[in-house]
């Protein structure tokens, strides 16, 4: 729309004599209620035209009627001058801007951006807290990449420490042998499994300890299994063969199981990162940290750093023993990832329970003096709840992904077939499409809602053919499929109306605003923006196809319009599902 600027910069000069540059006129889109297609608010203008805001919205707005064909008619509420362009501007619009360049690949830009996410413990299977992680780190991802960015998707996996001596351990003591193939268990299950073990023999020797006249806190440090987890993560830290070999052994079949998640998930890494790897780095930072006295020791020789100026308080980066605390690591893991990509941009996707935590690291290393730092960025969500009694993880705690996934899946297939929609569809076709409606039901609903919020997920509502969810953006997809080949169209097939209907008209403004909305999603970090859009497109083609006659009307024009209109709607769709990590069917 850059020439409305042009063309109300020239007003400014014509009418007032004053010279307001095409790029300080900031347009909105006009409201809902008021009549337009964008509005001008001149309160800003109103000393140098030296008139009051509706004089000059007024005089403005009489100019571009009278000397732009593009401009159909104004209306003037106060000091907001609301703009109505005329049906060939938007049918100019759509044949010039949408058709010819709406899906071309955007400006390669310089900037280099890693988004970490996932970041799973290899002692349990991942849950539905890791299903928002994962679908939000994609999806912002591919936001990055659709606008031009250089992306790197990166996964930091926690694979050391003691909660994984813990299941190595109890497997060790309770397992007998067991493995993936002999149990039938997926890998990342069967370790979970033993976590669960170890943590219900760990409560019965502390509650013998008790019964024998201990605290609870001296029965915890004292209880045999505790100290047994201690031993073999000091023996790990040695290098002790035996433990090292466990641990890769038990890991592997983690890593096969997580793979099988992400791929059911449809989400992928450029680069994995190891805790096992990473977690001595940060202790030269520390020494840097040091020398240039932004740190200090103790008594006790652990070092710290003071942030109570900012806000904060005294934080812990070295125990007094010399060894690490998560900080110390994750400055080191930052430094890294700067030394191997030079990523511009770093953004960690990480559970509001450790907005603390990056606060401080991000505020430490702009300390040190890391140019690098300003790029850091933690893109903060909210949990995830399900209505109780909805289902039952396997550990009683936590959701199970795979759990959750099979249950989207079946609710996807009892849905769709009471509705009678695969009637047609061999058994493999439906297969594929109750695991595309469950996915796609499960993305729409985790990603439609702004990050930051806490939201909860229902299962049954999410998987509705109706309403804003994924299921009914899918079939409207399905639907203009099926309209478009029962015409047999041809891509690339050009016909011009004399004048629009209303719900074409609203359609042609909603494909116009793509690359906007794009762009927005992608600078805010948020996938729920272009969800919206989805939904937004979906609701007014449907309202369209309710309205008016496509295959039916007897106007080669009118028909061959409206089916190009149809088929750069669904073009839109599957491009902005896609964006979310969301497939489309092509038939439903």
């Amino acid at each position: 729309m850059s020439f409305l600027n042009k063309a109300i910069s020239e007003a400014f000069k014509s009418l007032f004599d004053i010279d307001i540059q095409p790029d300080q006129i900031n347009l909105e889109q006009t409201k809902k209620e008021f009549e337009g297609h964008q509005t001008l608010v001149v309160f800003p203008f109103v000393k140098q035209t030296r008139k009051s805001p509706e004089q000059t919205a007024q005089a403005i707005g009489e100019f571009l009627k009278e000397n732009y064909q593009e401009v159909a008619d104004f209306n003037v509420i106060k000091g907001f001058l609301n703009i109505v362009y005329a049906d060939n501007f938007w049918l100019d619009v759509f044949e010039k801007e949408i058709s010819d360049s709406a899906f071309a690949q955007p400006e390669a830009k310089s900037e280099k951006v890693m988004v970490e996410y996932s970041s799973p413990n290899t002692n349990k299977p991942l849950h539905l807290g890791h299903i928002r992680n994962n679908l939000l780190g994609y999806s912002v991802a591919a936001l990055l990449k659709a606008n031009g960015y250089n992306v790197i998707k990166a996964n930091l996996v926690n694979d050391r420490g003691i909660h994984i001596c813990k299941s190595m351990l109890a497997w060790e003591k309770y397992g007998n042998g067991e493995t993936p193939e002999a149990s039938g268990l997926k890998g990342d299950h069967l370790v979970g499994k033993y976590y669960v073990i170890f943590d219900k023999e760990y409560k019965k020797e502390i509650d013998a300890l008790k019964a024998a006249g201990k605290t609870e806190e001296e029965a915890k440090k004292e209880a045999p299994l505790i100290k047994e987890a201690q031993a073999m993560l000091l023996k790990w830290e040695q290098g002790d063969e035996q433990v090292i070999n466990l641990w890769k052994r038990m890991n592997s079949w983690v890593y096969a199981g997580f793979e099988e998640t992400y791929k059911k998930l449809g989400v992928d890494f450029d680069k994995y990162y190891y805790e096992s790897d990473t977690y001595l780095l940060g202790k030269d930072i520390v020494e840097e940290g040091l020398e240039k006295g932004v740190f200090f020791k103790k008594e006790d020789n652990s070092v710290w750093i003071d942030l109570t100026d900012e806000g904060l308080d005294e934080k812990l980066v070295r125990r007094g023993d010399g060894t690490s605390v998560y900080i110390t690591q994750d400055l080191g893991t930052a430094q890294l990832k700067y030394d191997e990509f030079g990523v511009d941009r770093s953004i960690y996707i990480v559970g509001n329970e450790q907005d603390y935590h990056f606060k401080v690291l991000f505020l430490i290393l702009k300390k040190l003096g890391k140019s690098w730092a300003n790029g850091l960025y933690h893109l903060s969500y909210g949990m995830v709840d399900l209505p109780s009694g909805k289902m039952k993880s396997r550990e009683g705690t936590v959701v199970d992904a795979d759990d959750l996934i099979d249950e989207m899946k079946q609710t996807a297939k009892e849905k769709t077939e009471a509705l009678g929609k695969v009637d047609h569809f061999d058994e493999e076709e439906k297969t594929r499409l109750y695991h595309m409606i469950g996915m796609g039901a499960l993305k729409y609903f985790l990603l439609k809602v702004e990050p930051k919020k806490r939201l909860l997920f229902d299962p049954n509502e999410s998987i509705d053919f109706q309403g804003n969810t994924g299921p009914f953006i899918q079939y409207t997809h399905a639907r203009i499929r099926s309209v478009l080949s029962k015409a047999s169209f041809t891509e690339g097939l050009q016909a011009r109306p004399e004048t629009l209907k209303e719900t074409e008209l609203e359609l042609i403004q909603l494909l116009s605003r793509y690359p906007a909305t794009l762009n927005n999603a992608a600078r805010d970090y948020n996938p729920g923006a272009i969800a919206n859009y989805a939904y937004d497109l979906a609701k007014s083609y449907n309202k369209f196809y309710q309205a008016e006659s496509i295959l039916k009307v007897e106007d080669e024009t009118l028909k061959n319009f409206r089916l190009n209109l149809s088929y750069h709607i669904a073009n839109t769709i599957k491009k902005t599902m896609g964006l979310l990590g969301i497939e489309v069917p092509e038939r439903m």
